[in-house]
């Protein structure tokens, strides 16, 4: 069960992040945020979907929000793939699950026929004052981005 919900604050986090950095919620007031959680830099749907986040983030940034990846990944992981891709964003690690946990995004999952616990990929958007305005759980990478536009532009 999720501990966060539309229309409530989200609780302040801090976690390690692309760049040497360490991103908290709270140090991002006065900005949308766009979290997206996804299961694994380097494969294919992970990939399309940063790169759709990539390829409008001059709209995301007119609507003065701030971007952030975010998996169970390693920084190195993270430093690869961002530079890779060229996103324009910074990835957060969540290696020991707190943020996933907090938005109750780790779900069974079948790989290669064995049930493994994975990140279901979820986009949160929050507003400038912190408080959750909607969520996409089990996302389809096509025409998803647009979407999350499409509802930032109606805050």
């Amino acid at each position: 069960m999720s501990n966060i919900a539309i229309g409530k604050p989200v609780p302040d986090f801090a976690l390690p992040a692309t760049g040497g950095k360490t991103i908290n919620l709270s140090n991002l007031k006065g900005k949308h945020v766009v979290l997206y959680f996804y299961p694994k830099d380097n494969t294919p749907g992970c990939t399309r979907e940063g790169q759709d986040f990539r390829d409008h983030y001059e709209e995301f940034s007119r609507f003065d929000t701030v971007i952030l990846g975010i998996s169970r990944d390693s920084l190195n992981s993270h430093e690869k793939f961002k530079e890779e891709q060229g996103f324009q964003f910074d990835l957060l690690t969540d290696e020991d699950e707190h943020l996933c946990r907090l938005f109750d995004v780790i779900k069974p999952k079948n790989m290669y026929g064995k049930e493994v616990m994975g990140v279901e990929r979820s986009t949160f958007l929050i507003d400038k004052e912190g408080v959750l305005r909607r969520e996409w759980r089990k996302v389809k990478v096509e025409g998803h981005v647009a979407e999350v536009l499409e509802a930032l532009a109606a805050l």
